[in-house]
């Protein structure tokens, strides 16, 4: 019997902002690849996110490793979104002694 080879549909659908996700999720491209750079297996990033699907993870890595340069090129802006945004939060809320504000609060409503 003859294995029929069949053309796969990279599971990845740009939203209305523009924001890359896993087709059917909400988690993100840049949330899987930045696992996977930080060393997570497709087994393990479906442990971490289970609304994906193991064979989608491998699909979306694969892309990714096949097509570097042009998912660089759009992570490459969403870095920088990511740590504005980041800026600006720590700006409205220093979140140097979070842990200890939280507790004098806990404290006192007790």
């Amino acid at each position: 019997m003859a294995l029929t080879i069949a053309q796969e549909i990279i599971p990845l659908q740009a939203d209305s902002d523009g924001v890359v996700r896993v087709a059917g999720t909400r988690v993100t491209l840049e949330t899987v690849i930045a696992a996977f750079s930080e060393g997570a297996t497709a087994e393990e990033i479906a442990q971490q996110y289970p609304s994906l699907n193991l064979a989608d993870i491998y699909a979306v890595i694969g892309y990714s490793l096949r097509h570097s340069e042009e998912v660089a090129a759009y992570l490459q802006p969403r870095k920088v979104q990511a740590a504005t945004a980041r800026k600006q939060n720590e700006l409205r809320c220093d979140p140097h002694g979070v842990r200890s504000r939280l507790m004098s609060r806990r404290t006192h409503q007790g």
